[in-house]
């Protein structure tokens, strides 16, 4: 089966699962199959806003249903939790509309809303009105990558398997050095004041 049918077959699909969890990197991947034609940018920006809008409402009331509970369990995301409140506190309508661009705390956030004040339609509006922002933005970026790339490149079919894998490596490679950033900083002894 080829690259081309692949993502023709099963593109939509994971673009939701993806955006569902968390999803830059699938949603680059998908602005830059839509300029190849692969997949529709209409489509793309719909699915994708859609599977992150549904992500963020579930972490939200996952917030909302555990709010009462530590998160003692694992430290690195009780203290990305304490940031997020932190910044929640400071800047809350515009960090409502635009967590999904807070590299870093953008999984904790909507976990971190839910377990707060915030009234649901509220939280549901502007978590709508970020997703559509979002969704359009990183598409068309995607979708600008590939038009570059073709610029670049020339005739972008022969290079499409590589570029689909760098991309999918980068965005691994970008979870991988902050993951043992996090352990590494978890292994540090802390200093006393």
């Amino acid at each position: 089966m080829s690259l081309e049918q692949l993502v023709t077959d099963y593109g939509y699909l994971a673009l939701f699962i993806g955006t569902f969890l968390e999803g830059e990197t699938i949603m680059v991947l998908s602005g830059l199959a839509a300029k190849r034609g692969f997949l529709e940018l209409h489509w793309v920006m719909l699915v994708g806003g859609l599977g992150s809008l549904l992500g963020d409402q579930f972490f939200f009331f996952l917030g909302r249903r555990h709010r009462n509970r530590p998160v003692v369990r694992f430290p690195t995301m009780r203290d990305k939790m304490v940031r997020a409140g932190s910044l929640l506190d400071r800047h809350r309508v515009p960090v409502m509309l635009g967590f999904r661009f807070l590299y870093g705390l953008r999984a904790v956030l909507p976990y971190v809303i839910g377990a707060g004040p915030v009234r649901v339609p509220t939280f549901f509006v502007l978590n709508l009105l970020g997703a559509i922002v979002w969704a359009a933005s990183v598409a068309w970026g995607g979708y600008a990558l590939g038009t570059g790339l073709e610029l670049f490149l020339g005739k972008l079919k022969k290079y499409e398997l590589w570029v689909f894998g760098g991309l999918a490596g980068l965005g691994l490679l970008v979870w991988l050095l902050n993951y043992w950033r996090a352990r590494r900083r978890r292994r540090l002894p802390e200093i006393p004041d």
